[in-house]
């Protein structure tokens, strides 16, 4: 499984498309504000000048399920992961339903300030609902289910925390393993977590080569996913030759 990343306001459907010949056998489209407190923290940090997705709130569902087809009509056999960001579970239920998506991936990584604010994103780790959060969208999904964390945040425990998601249910656990003051992924954690959980787990961080595709692997990751290399609309590598 060779994932492309989740990256604000660029990975849409136009994008993906663009990106599946290098060898990219699942992408994830968004990251997407699907309710309303997450749509205004979203206008916010368009304000101060970061892209970001700025879809109304009574048209996200429709264009989610249109950017999702084009990437089922151009590649049927490619997986669609959406990576969504809601304050409760209803709306990532509500996403699932969709035919042409096969993964409703629950955002605990974006850093915003804006996002945090309202316990979204990477401060999701910290709720005490967290549990619930989850297991309300695994029970009630139409799709498979991946929770994407950021690691190495304060206060966070990280092995305790893919244990929960492991126990669950989520069929994916996907970390970005960002290790800070450091231009590297945090690969011992990535083994770390693995020893830990018997959960898929995606790798997810400073993978610009395929030497660091293999790395990511051998640390223990089940697959990775590729996100700031792939910004300019292609790689500087092709993951075919792995």
């Amino acid at each position: 499984m060779i994932v492309l990343a989740p990256m604000a306001g660029i990975c849409n459907s136009d994008f993906a498309v663009k990106l599946i010949p290098y060898g990219f056998d699942t992408v994830t489209l968004g990251g997407f504000n699907i309710d309303k407190p997450t749509i205004i923290a979203g206008k916010k940090i368009i304000q101060r000048g970061r892209k970001e997705f700025d879809i109304p709130e009574d048209q996200i569902y429709d264009f989610i399920e249109s950017e999702s087809l084009k990437v089922k009509e151009n590649y049927p056999d490619v997986k669609v992961s959406i990576n969504l960001r809601s304050i409760n579970p209803d709306e990532i239920i509500k996403m699932s339903k969709i035919d042409s998506v096969d993964i409703v991936e629950i955002n605990s990584h974006c850093r915003q300030e804006e996002l945090q604010k309202i316990n979204c994103g990477q401060a999701m780790l910290k709720r005490d609902d967290l549990e619930d959060y989850i297991k309300e969208v695994v029970r009630k999904s139409h799709a498979k289910v991946s929770v994407k964390m950021r690691a190495n945040v304060e206060g966070v425990d990280d092995i305790a925390i893919s244990k929960l998601i492991e126990n669950c249910g989520c069929d994916y656990l996907h970390v970005d393993a960002m290790n800070p003051g450091v231009f590297s992924a945090d690969l011992n954690l990535i083994k770390r977590i693995s020893e830990n959980v018997n959960i898929f787990l995606i790798g997810n961080n400073s993978i610009n080569s395929l030497e660091n595709a293999r790395a990511m692997l051998d640390a223990g990751a089940s697959a990775f996913s590729i996100g700031r290399a792939a910004l300019k609309g292609k790689l500087d590598f092709n993951l075919n030759d792995l």
